[in-house]
């Protein structure tokens, strides 16, 4: 059974040559499924590139299950997995079958298991068709389920997702918010699509490179959308 881990953010700031791109900020991330909205370059993929340690904070610390991130980022990253928005930058291996497996090169387990883990995840994903096909060859909402399988199948207590659907049309945005909806992991997603967010359990702002907003989808998404309106 997969736990609900907890991230504490506890005085994390980031800056680069002394510019500030996350101000100090201290949370504690609780819930299943939780959204990050703001404008572009205010700091929201710097904020979720901490928690499995793609980033480091310049100053305070990242904790998951009181694990500081920054010291143990190897073993943070079993826990938490990430899914980039453009599935491309994921693809490492030539067939579809063979990108999923390459996740558990590191696990030391039987290749029997190996192979169900990795046959289970293309029935999951409706990708058994294309087992042998390259990646490249797939649509956009496929690739994106690729990447997704291919983190999924470590068993990872936490999925990150940056702006999983902005490459996506329609049709396979919803079919990607269907996958989310049914995850038991704990979820966290940056995305600019507000309705994507809407029924999620907690969505934070940032904007400016700090947090202006946190809480129900329904008070945080009209803030930011008011925000918006402000600066046109």
């Amino acid at each position: 059974m997969i736990t609900m881990p907890e991230i504490i953010f506890d005085s994390a700031a980031v800056s680069y040559e002394g510019t500030p791109v996350l101000e100090p900020l201290s949370l504690t991330l609780r819930e299943q499924r939780i959204g990050v909205i703001g404008a572009n370059g205010g700091g929201k993929s710097t904020l979720i590139r901490m928690i499995n340690g793609l980033g480091e904070p310049s100053s305070g610390r990242v904790l998951v299950d009181g694990l500081d991130v920054a010291a143990n980022g190897r073993l943070i990253r079993k826990k938490v997995g990430f899914v980039f928005s453009d599935a491309e930058n994921q693809i490492v291996m030539p067939t579809v079958r063979e990108d999923i497996a390459f996740s558990l090169r590191r696990h030391k387990m039987p290749r029997a298991e190996k192979h169900r883990r990795v046959e289970e995840m293309m029935d999951r994903f409706h990708l058994t068709a294309h087992a042998d096909q390259s990646p490249h060859t797939l649509s956009g909402g496929q690739k994106q389920l690729l990447a997704l399988a291919a983190v999924l199948i470590i068993e990872p207590e936490v999925v990150i997702a940056d702006e999983p659907t902005t490459l996506l049309d329609l049709r396979n945005r919803i079919l990607i918010r269907e996958v989310f909806r049914s995850l038991p992991q704990q979820l966290i997603v940056v995305s600019h699509d507000l309705d994507f967010l809407s029924d999620f359990d907690r969505v934070i702002c940032i904007d400016d490179h700090r947090v202006v907003a946190d809480g129900p989808p329904t008070d945080v998404i009209p803030h930011y959308v008011s925000l918006m309106m402000e600066s046109v």
